[in-house]
């Protein structure tokens, strides 16, 4: 709360603006006796007197200005004296001013400067000293709020009236300083406190006479008024903070003075510098006569701000109204002011049209909300770069960091996240998918500038003070490599289902029980991975969808009661060709088995086991069949018919099996059907084996064994039919070289020894089929001639033989089959191929070249054999043309080298050179 006086300040600035001043009452005319005051007074210095300039009445009054505008006013210091020094102008000194007719602008700002003080001032007249007025004590309220200091009131002109019972003197007297607003009410009651009484100096009615003001002994501070001149209308009175002391006239009562400047105990106000002006030591003063301005005609205004004088300023804020009467009262008259009667104590000025104040309130407002606007603009463009705090993006805290430094937590704090593999699950299964190949990547700065950026929404301060929580990351996908990616994952990110089965063990069925499987669900594990690679904790559990198995379990529990358990509930009997045959329990179980078809279990049984177990128990059952063949009667090859047989069909068997099974009567009854040979004679006719198409013959030697066992391979493979396309091998054709197969040992050609081997010859039966298969423009497929020539066999053009270890095949190229004759006559082994007649073969050997000349070997083997010197070693090549049609089809020449037969001497070889065998 400001004091009495800026609040008085306040009403007077009202009322000037209006124009209009205030009106004496018409039943209330002023008084000789009383003076009015005017604004607080500070103390001034003892013996201190400013008197007032007179007013210069030839400056006319500027109506344009309104009256009471303070200009250049100093503000009042309150402070102690003691403090600090007085300005020259608001020294602290008693001002005594002649009150003109008409009451001046209290607002008036007051610029009095020092005159010169008179060498003789008049003396004045000694007034006796009032009786001092003991305040009553104040209510506990008031107490509660008075300071050390009084608050400066100024009086009302006239006694409140009798029709205003809510209003006390004490409150009038506040209102008319603006102190407090009146209760339109009756208020609690407050005590009225006397005031105390100036005694009135009387002064003579002159207009230049000076009031000799005698000081007062040092004592405390109290205003000092000037009583009023009959002579003159208006007395100006100064105020002077000094208690009343005796006047040389009596004064007719202790009434309060109108208008007068009064301290009030208890009700806090502006401090005075009472306490200042009572510590100074008290000086005498001399009296000095001021003189007393021209009073202003009423309804005119003086010249207010720099244009009014010195004395004029200095007395705007001093000057009163005389007093109606000489009466004292201890009541304050009213203040003389036309005022309907209303609930504020600012009544007493002119009503405020608002057409003033209303504009600087909006400019206030408006002021205010454009000041905050800019606060808060500023305010978010100082944070548009931070991110709100208690924001964490996948686990990396970026709250209260600027938007660079949250990038660069986001991409170190992510770097293994958005690198390495993403393990996934499903089931119980786990897998990866490399973020790359996906296509899935981090936007460091989208996801921060999200948090960032200016944005005049409260909701951005807000965030910024009171934080934020999980932020969702910004990341890209390529829908096509992720889709790639997942379909990856589905062959090892999956599990078949089991279907349900029954299987039969130890003579009883067992079942398996059906188990649903599962794969990937391919969009929802695509759409984790889109939203949750980042940020949710690995492995990531994808989506999966149930595979339901083609066999359920209850088709398994169907097939196991309805068909396993009568198929080994009891043996099942088999008539066929005449014989009954009962086949057992385990004997069904072990052919019994079940299998999936349309999604259930059937059942079926082993058809070639079940023939194997029906013929174990028969005798003689089948017949054989015989299949067609070729004889040679007549030195010529002849068709002989094959024979039917008779069999088991195993598909009827089963069948037949499996109805008894599961039928009340468990007999099976089954026909035997005919077979055919596999070779039948048209098939045979077909192959157009009907000439010879080559022949080729070698001589034998005279060693019996060699001879036997050529004959016994010659028989061997005899009637062997080749079909076209068909390979022809000597080792299979043979047979086992063993004694059983009819063969012996004879002298066989091993590592360059000639020892003792079992079939020993055979080698001259591969040499003889291959010269008639090579004529014949059969393809040779594999042969290997001996290391050594013999004069038997033609140079170039023959194989040996080994079981095993060496082979001699041909490949018939013909569309026609080949039947190979071989026999043993006149000394020689014969070959001949029979068929029709396709190539035209030509042949050729070339001349003997690196011919070597046997010499002597010495062998101590254990397993030697002496021999005697041979035929020379040489190399050799041989070529063959094919030709079809009389076109050249293919030539190959094939080059051999042959070591010399040495002479082979078994024992030590001799000190002495032996010369070269003859």
């Amino acid at each position: 709360m400001g004091s009495s006086t800026e609040r008085g300040a306040d009403a007077r600035e009202d009322a000037a603006t209006t124009g209009s001043e205030p009106v004496l009452d018409a039943t209330e005319a002023p008084s000789d006796d009383a003076a009015t005051g005017g604004a607080d007074v500070d103390n001034g210095t003892p013996g201190e007197d400013a008197a007032a300039e007179p007013q210069d009445e030839s400056q006319p009054a500027d109506e344009s200005e309104p009256v009471g505008e303070p200009v250049d006013e100093p503000d009042v210091d309150t402070s102690a004296a003691g403090d600090h020094e007085t300005a020259p102008e608001a020294a602290n000194a008693a001002e005594v001013v002649e009150a003109p007719d008409a009451a001046p602008d209290p607002d008036a700002p007051v610029d009095a400067e020092p005159e010169p003080i008179d060498d003789e001032p008049e003396p004045a007249a000694e007034a006796e000293p009032a009786p001092p007025v003991t305040p009553e004590p104040a209510a506990a309220a008031e107490r509660g709020v008075a300071d050390s200091t009084a608050t400066a009131i100024m009086a009302p002109t006239v006694a409140p009236a009798a029709t205003s019972p809510t209003r006390t003197p004490l409150l009038d007297a506040v209102a008319a300083a603006g102190a407090v607003n009146v209760p339109t009410t009756t208020p609690p009651e407050i005590p009225v406190v006397p005031v105390p009484v100036v005694p009135v100096v009387p002064v003579a009615p002159s207009d230049a006479v000076a009031l000799p003001v005698v000081a007062p002994p040092a004592a405390p501070a109290g205003p000092i008024v000037a009583a009023p001149v009959a002579a003159a209308p208006v007395v100006a009175a100064s105020a002077v903070n000094a208690p009343p002391w005796p006047s040389t006239t009596s004064a007719p009562s202790a009434r309060p003075v109108p208008g007068q400047v009064v301290r009030v105990p208890g009700i806090p106000g502006r401090p005075v510098a009472a306490a200042a002006a009572a510590a100074a030591p008290a000086a005498p003063a001399t009296p000095e006569a001021a003189p007393i301005p021209a009073p202003t005609p009423l309804g005119a205004e003086a010249p207010v701000g720099r244009e009014a004088p010195a004395a004029q300023r200095a007395s705007s804020a001093t000057v009163v109204s005389s007093p109606t009467s000489s009466d004292a009262s201890p009541v304050p008259a009213r203040v003389t002011q036309v005022a309907e009667e209303s609930s504020s104590p600012l009544d007493v000025f002119a009503a405020d049209s608002g057409r003033r104040r209303w504009p600087r309130v909006l400019l206030w407002i408006l002021s205010i909300v454009v000041v905050l606007g800019a606060v808060y603009v500023g305010a978010c463009y100082a944070v548009a770069s931070k991110v709100p705090r208690g924001a964490t993006v996948a686990g990396v805290d970026i709250g209260g960091l600027d938007q660079d430094a949250a990038v660069a937590a986001l991409r170190s704090g992510l770097t293994s996240v958005t690198t390495e593999p993403i393990a996934v699950t499903a089931g119980d299964v786990t897998g990866t998918i490399d973020p790359a190949s996906a296509g899935l990547t981090l936007d460091a700065p989208a996801t921060v500038s999200r948090l960032v950026g200016f944005d005049l929404h409260p909701a951005r301060l807000w965030n910024l003070l009171f934080g934020v929580g999980v932020q969702t990351p910004v990341t890209h996908v390529d829908d096509a490599a992720l889709t790639s990616a997942i379909e990856a994952l589905g062959g090892s990110l999956s599990q078949a289902p089991v279907d349900g089965a029954i299987v039969f063990a130890d003579g009883t069925p067992h079942e398996t029980a059906a188990v649903d499987g599962w794969e990937l669900d391919t969009a929802a594990a695509a759409q984790t991975v889109r939203t949750q690679w980042l940020t949710a904790a690995r492995p990531l559990t994808l989506a999966t969808v149930a595979i339901e198995p083609d066999i359920t379990q209850a088709e398994t529990d169907k097939a196991m009661t309805e068909v396993a358990t009568r198929v080994t509930s009891a043996p099942v009997a088999v008539q066929v060709g005449g014989q009954l045959v009962s086949l057992p329990v385990k004997a069904l179980a072990s052919v019994a088995s079940f299998v999936a078809q349309d999604s259930a279990l059937a059942l079926k049984l082993d058809g070639p086991k079940l023939v194997t177990e029906v013929l174990a128990r028969t005798t003689n059952l089948l017949t054989a069949s015989a299949d067609a063949h070729f004889e040679f009667q007549n030195d010529a090859p002849v068709i002989v018919p094959g024979q039917a047989g008779t069999t088991l069909d195993p598909q009827t068997l089963a069948d037949a099996v499996a109805a008894a099974a599961l039928a009340s009567d468990r007999t099976a009854t089954v026909e035997l059907s005919q077979t055919d040979p596999a070779q039948s004679t048209d098939k045979l006719a077909a192959l157009g084996v009907k000439e010879i198409v080559s022949e080729f013959a070698t001589p034998l030697t005279s060693e019996p064994k060699r001879t036997a066992n050529i004959t016994n391979g010659a028989a061997h493979i005899n009637g062997t039919l080749v079909q076209p396309d068909g390979t022809f091998s000597l080792t299979e054709a043979l047979g086992p070289i063993t004694a059983e197969n009819g063969f012996i040992d004879a002298g066989v050609l091993v590592g360059g020894e000639h020892v003792q081997g079992m079939g020993g010859g055979l080698s001259q039966v591969s040499t003889t089929t291959f010269n008639a298969a090579y004529f014949a423009g059969f393809e040779d497929i594999e042969h290997r001639p001996h290391t050594e020539w013999f004069s038997r066999y033609p140079e170039g053009r023959e194989a040996t033989i080994y079981t095993g270890v060496l082979d001699m095949k041909w490949k018939n190229t013909t569309p026609y089959g080949a039947l190979v004759q071989a026999w043993v006559a006149d000394n020689q082994v014969h070959v001949r191929i029979w068929s029709t007649k396709y190539w035209t073969v030509e042949t050729s050997t070339s001349a003997r070249s690196n011919v070597k000349t046997p010499t002597t070997v010495y062998s101590q083997s254990p397993t030697c054999v002496a021999s005697s010197a041979g035929n020379p070693g040489f190399k050799v090549t041989t070529t063959r043309t094919l030709s079809l049609d009389g076109v050249v089809k293919t030539t190959k020449s094939f080059t051999w080298t042959y070591k010399p037969q040495n002479k082979i001497v078994c024992g030590p070889a001799p000190t002495t050179p032996v010369p070269p065998a003859a």
